[in-house]
């Protein structure tokens, strides 16, 4: 199974073969910054939303419930859906789910093994930017992988309101999210050094999955190792055709999946390389899309 640290996986009952989920969108007060909290939109209680982990070939059905103040949806990225089942209704068959109101999502996963995410398509400068979003991850049945840590990271943006630029005050703060000028940035719903370190052994085979839900790309950079892009948007790159790199451009809507040994020990920062993006709102300290990969 993949961890998504900081983030929840979302369960699931099993009835006559079918897997069924319960997505609720809501209002979610998020600590980004210990004693530091945003107030956004998310799922089950969580920014981004819990962690969605399928098999090929599973069928499953997805009730979203609606506990916003306004109409949702969600679009399955990347996922080779029915029309109907897509969720963009100004464009599909799909409907709007009204406040108060749910809709089953169901279908079967008919993509192979890969990293996929889950969103709002519906006012989605507003829905998306507020933080509705999270990680759709289908699984491979094949055991013999020679991964032995496996890790999902969201990346995401926000503009707090509220605070002067350099300022970090406990409290509780809404967001505008018709900004484009983001104060504060996320792994997983946290800024640096409130992210939870990605735990390797040496000797192990890690595989880091990267989502982009929100508006800048990011180049997210390791130090102390060389990667492989082992996949991107879902789709697996053969062994001979994977870069070898150290740094890769992850821009809104894909996802990558990077590969590479722990061979060398120590505490090495992974990290988006736009300098601001490294900050808490303009902090001198490293904070922002920042984290660590922590050798045990």
């Amino acid at each position: 199974m993949v961890q998504t640290p900081d983030v929840p996986d979302l369960p699931y009952t099993l009835q006559n073969g079918i897997k069924f989920f319960e997505l609720i969108a809501e209002p979610v007060k998020r600590e980004i910054l210990p004693g530091l909290y945003i107030n956004g939109w998310g799922y089950n209680g969580s920014i981004p939303g819990p962690t969605i982990q399928v098999y090929y070939g599973d069928y499953v059905n997805i009730r979203v419930v609606n506990h916003l103040p306004q109409a949702t949806s969600v679009h399955w990225h990347g996922l080779d859906v029915p029309n109907v089942m897509d969720g963009v209704p100004e464009i599909e068959p799909s409907p709007q789910i009204e406040p108060g109101e749910y809709f089953d999502y169901h279908f079967k996963i008919t993509n192979p093994p890969g990293t996929h995410m889950y969103h709002t398509h519906f006012n989605t400068p507003v829905q998306q930017m507020m933080g509705l979003g999270g990680a759709f991850i289908i699984l491979s049945h094949n055991r013999n992988t020679n991964i032995q840590r496996d890790y999902f990271l969201m990346l995401q943006e926000f503009t707090v309101t509220g605070l002067m630029m350099g300022e970090i005050t406990p409290g509780t703060y809404d967001l505008n999210p018709m900004s484009h000028d983001f104060n504060f940035f996320t792994i997983n719903g946290r800024c640096f050094p409130y992210v939870t370190p990605l735990r390797v052994k040496a000797g192990e085979n890690v595989r880091i999955r990267l989502v982009n839900i929100v508006h800048d790309a990011h180049p997210m950079h390791i130090h102390g190792h060389q990667f492989t892009v082992s996949a991107i948007d879902g789709n697996t790159i053969s062994a001979n055709n994977r870069l070898v790199k150290n740094s890769v451009n992850v821009a809104s809507g894909e996802t990558y999946d990077l590969e590479f040994k722990a061979n060398n020990p120590g505490y090495w920062p992974f990290h988006c390389h736009i300098p601001h993006h490294m900050s808490n709102n303009m902090q001198m300290a490293m904070g922002g899309m920042s984290t660590v990969i922590e050798y045990q």
